[in-house]
């Protein structure tokens, strides 16, 4: 379990802010905070535990914006569009034209896995992006068939050389620096992971070679993180320098399943 004692004024003068909640934490209450558009987007999900997830991470990013931000969490301005169509399923942002400066004080991204769900938040301006990705380690993953798409030939070599029982974790910590860098380019899986190379699991975070159709920012800092001790994350942010980036975690399950409670 992570520590709940770090405070959010000291963890937002960081570089980035991550925080966790669980899929537990989901209550009615929360869907007071959702616009409509997110409340169209909940109801019309079918798997229960989906639908958490995606309560729990639009809760959980208006409640630590909104703490940061100094307004009530329901008003944070949040607003997706997709760059391909432009339709309301892009990556969410701070919506400039209801909040003027909002987008370049804060970027965030959020994941969830399992039963985890996390928001990481950075200082915007800059060039400064951020993506954040988490793997459950306790989950089913077929390795072979994922590595197959999402490896290089050097990683899946390298996964191939590896005992059949450290394959599955070698795979997420691998996974998870290419999601969060992904993530933080904003381009998401429409770029081929395979492409994207990372250094080995049991060195520190760093990209060694770049898809073709995709240039590589000025600068990339990433950081490797575990979860409840076992769940495998990482986050990777742009304008922020290169190399490690510094983190600040927190376990803000008690901030969601607290909320209007």
């Amino acid at each position: 379990m992570l520590s709940a004692q770090v405070q959010v004024q000291a963890a937002a003068q960081l570089p980035v802010q991550v925080s966790w909640a669980r899929l537990g934490d989901a209550h009615e209450g929360l869907l007071n905070l959702l616009d409509p558009v997110e409340r169209g987007r909940h109801d019309a999900t079918v798997d229960p535990a989906d639908r958490a997830r995606f309560l729990v991470g639009c809760a959980l990013s208006r409640l630590l914006l909104g703490e940061l931000l100094d307004v009530p969490p329901a008003e944070v301005p949040l607003r997706r569009a997709c760059p391909r169509c432009g339709g309301p399923h892009g990556k969410v942002r701070l919506d400039a034209r209801d909040s003027p400066g909002a987008p370049a004080s804060y970027e965030f991204s959020v994941t969830h896995s399992g039963a985890l769900v996390g928001v990481a938040v950075c200082r915007g301006g800059q060039g400064a992006q951020v993506g954040l990705d988490v793997e459950d380690a306790d989950g089913f993953v077929d390795v072979e068939n994922a590595a197959r798409t999402a490896l290089s030939g050097a990683e899946l070599a390298a996964l191939h050389a590896l005992p059949p029982a450290e394959r599955q974790p070698a795979f997420l910590r691998v996974w998870t620096r290419k999601e969060a860098v992904l993530k933080a380019l904003g381009v998401g899986l429409r770029v081929p992971p395979s492409g994207l190379e990372v250094s080995a699991p049991d060195v520190p975070p760093a990209v060694l070679s770049w898809p073709d159709r995709l240039a590589a920012p000025p600068e990339l800092a990433m950081a490797d993180m575990v979860v409840d001790g076992v769940h495998p994350a990482a986050v990777a942010a742009t304008g922020m320098g290169s190399g490690a980036v510094r983190v600040a975690q927190r376990d803000a399950s008690a901030l969601v399943a607290g909320y209007g409670r």
